[in-house]
């Protein structure tokens, strides 16, 4: 007993990332199918040309698998004049071994013509548009909490300053350090907080932070003073940030200041006068 043909002029789309081939199945009087195949690319252009490739030969009913994400624009274009059955590719899926795209498409019109196609349930445009809107507002939602999470488990001055890439490492073995270079972490923030210690330290609006520079430069130089002078600057505004203050000169100034009862022998005093970057001489010289 021949099955019931359902659909005398149907189609079946394959669908793939980059291009879609349609089958249009014709059924005559007598029950001869016949066929006619074409590739169409998935640019908004070739699917209004696969749309009028169907108008054009009396060919309104269309089945197509859902494959991934991709049949989403064919859907769009074709849904006002065609009457479309979005099959799920396990209902649809060829005989392996004869697999090309061509037959593919055939043998999804061959399905779809005797109504052998369960089609999964598609609503509205308008509803669909708020359905995605909604997801990708849960999405965005949750990324916002995650990131926030992340950050306020991250937010101490140390470890910011270390998730920023501002501290040295520790490379230490038998006792000896080999290296006390800056990690590689903060690939975005670490270049944009050195550019902004490179342009203050040559202002003159904050002579606390230059005078700081200038004097930490004599004994360690530029590089590791710019990032010494970034690393300050991002704690500068972790305080303003979590205490809702505005940036206070005065405290980087009373701290720059020597203590008054501080006492300190002449060995100390010459060393630190050393590390300044002053030659001692002999007074009597």
């Amino acid at each position: 007993m021949a099955l019931k043909i359902v659909y005398k002029i149907c189609c079946g789309i394959d669908v793939h990332k980059t291009f879609v081939v349609a089958c249009i199945a014709s059924t005559n009087d007598k029950g001869v199918t016949s066929y006619e195949s074409h590739r169409f690319s998935t640019y908004t252009s070739g699917l209004k040309t696969l749309l009028q490739w169907l108008l054009d030969r009396n060919c309104k009913d269309v089945c197509m698998e859902s494959t991934g994400k991709y049949w989403i624009p064919v859907y769009n274009v074709l849904e006002k004049d065609c009457s479309i059955v979005l099959a799920h590719p396990k209902y649809v899926k060829a005989i392996r071994g004869k697999k090309t795209d061509k037959k593919d498409a055939q043998w999804i019109a061959d399905l779809f013509k005797h109504d052998l196609v369960a089609g999964s349930f598609m609503p509205p445009a308008d509803i669909r548009q708020l359905r995605d809107r909604m997801r990708y507002r849960f999405k965005l939602t949750f990324f916002k909490s995650s990131e926030k999470n992340r950050l306020q488990n991250c937010l101490t001055v140390s470890n910011l300053c270390s998730w920023a890439g501002l501290t040295p490492t520790n490379n230490e073995s038998a006792g000896k350090k080999k290296s006390v270079r800056v990690s590689k972490a903060g690939c975005y923030i670490k270049p944009l907080l050195v550019q902004c210690a490179n342009a203050v330290v040559k202002s003159k609006k904050h002579p606390e932070i230059r005078n700081r520079y200038l004097r930490i430069k004599k004994r360690r130089g530029h590089k590791k003073t710019i990032i010494a002078i970034a690393r300050m600057l991002l704690t500068a505004l972790y305080h303003m940030l979590k205490n809702g203050e505005n940036y206070n000169a005065e405290l980087y100034q009373k701290s720059d200041l020597p203590p008054v009862d501080r006492e300190i022998t002449v060995e100390q005093a010459l060393m630190i006068a050393r590390n300044q970057g002053y030659k001692i001489k002999s007074a009597t010289a």
